[in-house]
């Protein structure tokens, strides 16, 4: 919002929420109906075509957010190195009102506006007016219009709030106050009434005008620069006519120069192009890819997780995954199977930065993981790899480390149930070592760690079907059943990477994340969660790379070897983590 908000700041559907599109639906469902029982030569495929194209315009939108995203991530061609947070994604997660706002605009045209109805799928008049008036009227008045934005009285009442984003993203384009939107609307419509009042208005003119409006708008706000120098070289003069993504950043960070709407030819005239526009833009082009120090290989855990990435639906990766809208996941499941299907490989969708440390998290395009005992938790990649210079870290050390120190304090009895992984068994050696009573209430999983206990300690580790202990320590084995045998009370505690499905089923009892800390101030460009957790919280496993690379560790962590828990604790509360405060409820 902006720093002093003006007169109809506020979008009229804002308080119908994410059932906002309704203000469309009588109009969408009468030119639907009307376009399929009328005869074929009444049918108006203008009016019809509408709604279709208002939802390619959200495709075409989504498509440069998550291009810019993965380009942005991997490097190339990035123009700034700024980071975006939290802050950012949410206030311009409302990008697409501006396209209801456009819908309901050209519905009400074509109802009142006569001449508006049956028009021709092309005309080529209308096609050059078209252009013709964008690089006259159109730009030349965006141009002053933009300079009186940039006003102290109209910039703090309305266009402040489009740069509270200095490094931008493409929907950053149309994040504006709902009055400004009317003034750039009326600049815009100028091709389009011209068309209509002189009758040289067509099917291809109107579409093909708004999807260069937002070609342009995505581009010049997408953050990396991908507009080939071989262009302006074979067209000296292009320059004068089309902007460059650098270009318009620097508007973003200098604010006094660069006003130009997509020409900066008034720039030039009136003498507000920034000097360093040429050598930002060379610089940019010259950037290669970036090479991270820390990698976190990840995976989607479902299929409609891949919606939460990075790379997909920004306003939704901004919130902890859930999947309780099942309609919804399952109207959306085949789109994510595709995705996966077009991908073999890891692909990048984010980094991050700490203190020089420069990460990466990669996505691997499968849902499904393999078992630790497929691979032995990595150690096989690792023999047949030994001269390899990268360390993998699983980060079962700092898991057993968050689960001990989650334990409520006093605690002389827990209960184990749901696996007997590593990060299990080394919970089940420190807590019997510190005389707590660990009672494994499932036969097989007793056995399993009894086999591998040490003898001075073994006595504190029981088989028993008693449930009144009131600290549970859990793994994705754990059943709904056992979990209602809890007692009122019960702190549940996860060990394992994975939340079980039937977890906070009890409204009487309390629920920890699974092994998690929250990150430092000081670690930059965090816009998303990771999977179910909250807002700047990462993985154990996630944590314990960063915390490895930065220590300068040799060793490597994974199979059956895992570091020394305590070292591991100390350095991550010596580099700003900080452990999760508090049951999730």
């Amino acid at each position: 919002m902006a720093s002093q908000p003006g007169l109809l700041t506020e979008w009229p559907w804002t308080w119908l929420g994410r059932f906002k599109y309704v203000v469309l639906a009588p109009w969408a469902v009468h030119s639907t109906h009307t376009f399929l029982t009328a005869d074929e030569k009444q049918r108006d495929l203008g009016y019809f075509l509408i709604f279709p194209f208002l939802i390619s315009r959200i495709i075409h939108n989504q498509l440069w957010i998550s291009f810019s995203r993965y380009r942005t991530a991997k490097g190339t061609n990035r123009i700034l190195d700024k980071s975006i947070e939290y802050d950012q994604v949410d206030r311009e997660s409302n990008w697409d009102d501006q396209i209801i706002l456009n819908g309901l605009i050209f519905y009400l045209g074509i109802t009142f506006l006569d001449g508006t109805t049956y028009i021709p799928l092309w005309r080529s008049d209308g096609v050059i007016l078209a252009i013709l008036l964008h690089t006259g009227p159109v730009e030349f008045l965006y141009y002053w219009l933009h300079r009186a934005l940039h006003h102290h009285f109209l910039y703090n009442r309305y266009h402040s709030h489009h740069h509270s984003s200095i490094v931008t993203e493409p929907i950053t384009s149309v994040i504006h106050p709902f009055a400004e939107h009317l003034m750039y609307f009326t600049l815009f419509a100028i091709p389009l009434f011209t068309m209509w009042y002189t009758g040289t208005l067509s099917i291809v003119a109107f579409a093909g005008y708004i999807i260069y409006i937002d070609l342009m708008n995505n581009m010049g706000h997408c953050n990396f620069e991908c507009v080939p120098n071989w262009l302006f070289h074979a067209f000296p003069l292009l320059k004068y006519f089309m902007y460059t993504p650098s270009f318009h950043s620097l508007h973003h960070t200098q604010f006094r120069t660069n006003y130009s709407l997509f020409m900066p030819i008034y720039d030039y005239i009136y003498g507000t192009i920034d000097k360093s526009s040429d050598s930002l833009y060379e610089k940019s082009l010259r950037r290669g890819e970036e090479y991270p120090d820390v990698v976190h290989l990840t995976h989607p855990t479902t299929p409609d997780s891949v919606y939460h990435l990075r790379i997909a639906f920004a306003s939704v990766a901004a919130f902890p995954y859930s999947s309780s809208n099942k309609w919804y996941h399952t109207m959306t499941r085949w789109p994510s199977m595709l995705i996966s299907a077009l991908f073999n490989q890891p692909v990048v969708v984010e980094r991050n930065m700490l203190d020089q440390l420069r990460m990466q998290t990669w996505v691997v395009p499968r849902y499904s993981y393999q078992d630790e005992e497929l691979n032995r938790s990595g150690a096989l990649y690792v023999e047949k790899h030994p001269r390899m210079k990268i360390r993998l870290v699983d980060g079962s050390s700092l898991a057993v480390a968050i689960v001990l120190n989650s334990i409520p304090k006093g605690t002389d009895k827990v209960v184990l149930r749901g696996g007997t992984c590593k990060v299990a068994h080394a919970i089940v050696q420190a807590l019997c070592r510190d005389g707590i009573k660990v009672v494994a209430v499932c036969k097989s999983e007793y056995e399993k760690l009894k086999s591998r206990m040490c003898s001075d300690s073994a006595n504190n580790l029981v088989s028993s079907s008693n449930y009144s202990p009131t600290v549970w320590l859990v793994g994705n084995g754990l059943g709904e059943e056992e979990e209602r045998k809890a007692a009122k009370g019960t702190l549940f505690i996860p060990f394992s990477q994975f939340p079980h499905p039937s977890w906070k089923t009890r409204k009487d009892c309390s629920y920890y994340s699974t092994p998690a800390m929250v990150i430092p101030k000081a670690l930059e460009n965090m816009d998303s969660c990771e999977n179910w957790l909250g807002r700047r919280e990462m993985s154990a496993s996630r944590v314990a790379g960063i915390v490895h690379a930065l220590e300068g560790w040799k060793e490597q962590e994974c199979g059956d070897t895992m570091l020394e828990v305590a070292k591991v604790w100390d350095a991550s509360l010596r580099h700003g983590f900080r452990p999760v405060v508090g049951p999730l409820n």
